[in-house]
């Protein structure tokens, strides 16, 4: 959602279009597949992507080389609301998790604290971290905050008709 917010603001995205939209992403992927290979060490190519915008997941940004400044939403969820969604994504390609919800939610709240603790240290990273449960609610909040962090004049009246909650279909029940 955030990419196709970004995309929508006027600025660039970078996407190769491989992974198209599905039934669990209608809005499509917008990913990057040499993202994958940063903690492989192919970097390179990042010296070319100026001014554009990136996905990349919380486990791969710690491969992000430090000779280059970003600047970094990053959203965050409610975990059984992920955990919902990657159920879902499972059960339409007929596979299964290995581990229980139970571990997976674990591991996942000890890598969250590790990358929130390693980000707060990085003198080349600018951070904004946008709840998707609250920007579900109530987009308005934070279009021109994300303007405002990226220092950018972007269309957020555009950005603001993204969050769809007819989308929002894995839910905390909180």
């Amino acid at each position: 959602m955030m990419m196709k917010m970004l995309e929508e603001g006027g600025l660039s995205v970078l996407t190769d279009a491989l992974r198209s939209a599905d039934d669990d992403n209608p809005n499509g992927y917008l990913e990057y597949e040499l993202v994958k290979q940063l903690a492989d060490g192919n970097v390179k190519w990042l010296a070319d992507v100026d001014q554009k915008v990136i996905k990349v997941i919380s486990q791969l940004l710690e491969y992000l080389p430090p000779e280059h400044r970003y600047k970094i939403i990053f959203m965050e969820r409610e975990i059984k609301e992920v955990l919902a969604s990657q159920h879902k994504m499972l059960d339409h390609r007929n596979e299964k998790s290995q581990i229980s919800d139970t571990e997976l939610h674990e591991q996942f709240q000890q890598h969250l604290k590790a990358v929130k603790f390693w980000l707060a240290r990085q003198p080349n990273i600018d951070l904004l971290y946008v709840s998707y449960n609250e920007i579900m609610a109530n987009p308005d909040n934070y279009c021109q905050v994300i303007a405002d962090f990226l220092s950018l004049d972007m269309d957020v009246s555009k950005m603001r008709s993204v969050p769809n909650k007819h989308l929002y279909r894995n839910r905390a029940n909180t």
